[in-house]
């Protein structure tokens, strides 16, 4: 797509504005619901038990605080880099805007390398190949599906989270066989809310749930590439959350009814588990099911780091060369390349999983400075554009002050643990 100037000549080309609501949504959901969900259920289990859904409701609650944000600022500033440039109209810094822009490019480029080394892992329960192999062929095949084009790469992510989320509803639909005791149990998840040990067990995995939420963010870096993206952006993320709310809490209510919660917190597979006790199917179905979960992460965090290159590309803050937009798939395949480059390179050569906690708290220091660009730029610019969702002023203090809060979640955890 050929950008116009103001005098109709043609200019470079840009990036393409292609995506309905629907894409969109599909594309936040494919960032939030990755494979950490069928994972995460075991340690939500150990530490929380029957109140586990209570502890990601608090979590979806503490991450809808930082979405408001997102989605004012995504309707103001609808960039690429979308963190950078709110960073940057905030306190007109271009070196903050940059630290904050390379955040989030090294947080995408770990997330999708780590992802990259357990679809891996799973594929090769089906495909018996050495892991570097495995892991080179899937990097390079999501660079490339990543590169084709954005409405290609977001509908092929689109229908890997649909099978992603279709496990997920599968999981509940088989739970729905147990009947009333789905509603019969609902009061062993409210009882002794004011003990000491439930509150810790509660407060302990919301911290650990709120990862789970995190990927609405990643919405606002392909801002530049949805239709009416002040009406549609606020919407998607919305949706995003509640989606994801809405699924994780089930999922996890049927587990916990399904496995005693000794059984499902020890287990490596929780999900599988829980799937093969119900329907007395072979556990392989939910492991392919993760597979499409773990490629479907690794597609959407290229094209979220891509994006964000091509942004401070274009911004000035890196070489002009990751700004740069092929005019025959609409999608900056320099910064598509570095990023499939540097994601291989990174699951290939280097033990990740020790680096997981440490992306996790880069994430919440991103979130921290976007509430306050939120709150400076709504103390300064008394003028809002026409039709721009608008969050009340106590949102952006109330996500700041939460990221802060989970950031300290090591001292936290520790303290309830004493």
């Amino acid at each position: 797509m050929e950008g116009v100037s103001s005098t109709g000549t043609s200019t470079r080309p840009a990036l393409e504005r292609s995506l309905s609501l629907f894409q969109a949504t599909l594309y936040g959901l494919g960032v939030t619901i990755g494979a950490g969900i069928y994972v995460l259920i075991g340690a939500a289990a150990a530490r929380a038990g029957m109140h586990a859904p209570i502890a990601f409701l608090l979590a979806a609650i503490i991450m809808g605080f930082s979405a408001a944000s997102f989605a004012e600022l995504g309707g103001r500033l609808p960039l690429a880099a979308g963190e950078a440039a709110y960073v940057r109209s905030a306190f007109r810094s271009d070196k903050l805007a940059t630290m904050v822009g390379l955040l989030v490019i090294a947080i995408a480029i770990v997330s999708a390398a780590t992802v990259s080394v357990g679809s891996a892992g799973y594929i090769a329960v089906f495909v018996p190949l050495p892991q570097p192999v495995l892991v080179t062929c899937v990097v390079l095949v999501m660079g490339g599906i990543a590169a084709w084009g954005i409405g290609a790469a977001v509908n092929f992510a689109g229908t890997m989270t649909l099978i992603e989320i279709g496990g997920l509803v599968l999981l509940i639909v088989a739970g729905a066989s147990r009947g009333g005791e789905l509603i019969t149990r609902l009061p062993e998840g409210l009882t002794s809310l004011s003990s000491g040990t439930a509150l810790g067990g509660i407060l302990g995995t919301a911290l650990l749930a709120v990862f789970a939420f995190i990927g609405f963010e990643g919405l606002a870096n392909i801002a530049e590439e949805v239709r009416e993206p002040q009406r549609t952006l606020p919407r998607a993320i919305f949706l995003t959350l509640a989606i994801s709310t809405i699924l994780y809490v089930l999922v996890l209510w049927v587990s916990l009814i399904t496995v005693p919660t000794p059984e499902l917190a020890a287990s490596g597979a929780p999900i599988a588990l829980v799937f093969e006790r119900l329907t007395g199917a072979t556990p392989l179905t939910m492991s392919a099911i993760a597979i499409v979960a773990t490629l479907n992460g690794i597609i959407v965090q290229m094209i979220m780091s891509s994006r964000v290159l091509y942004g401070l590309g274009v911004q000035g803050d890196l070489p002009s060369v990751f700004g740069t937009v092929s005019p025959r798939t609409c999608t900056p395949l320099i910064a598509t390349f570095f990023t499939t480059i540097a994601v291989w390179f990174l699951a290939v050569l280097l033990p990740l999983h020790r680096l997981a906690d440490i992306t996790s708290h880069m994430t919440l220091v991103v979130f921290a400075l976007v509430n306050l660009a939120l709150i400076r730029i709504k103390a300064r610019d008394r003028e809002i554009p026409a039709g721009v969702y608008v969050a009340p002023r106590w949102i952006p203090w109330a996500g700041l002050v939460s990221c802060v809060m989970l950031s300290l979640d090591d001292i936290g955890l520790f303290l309830l643990s004493q």
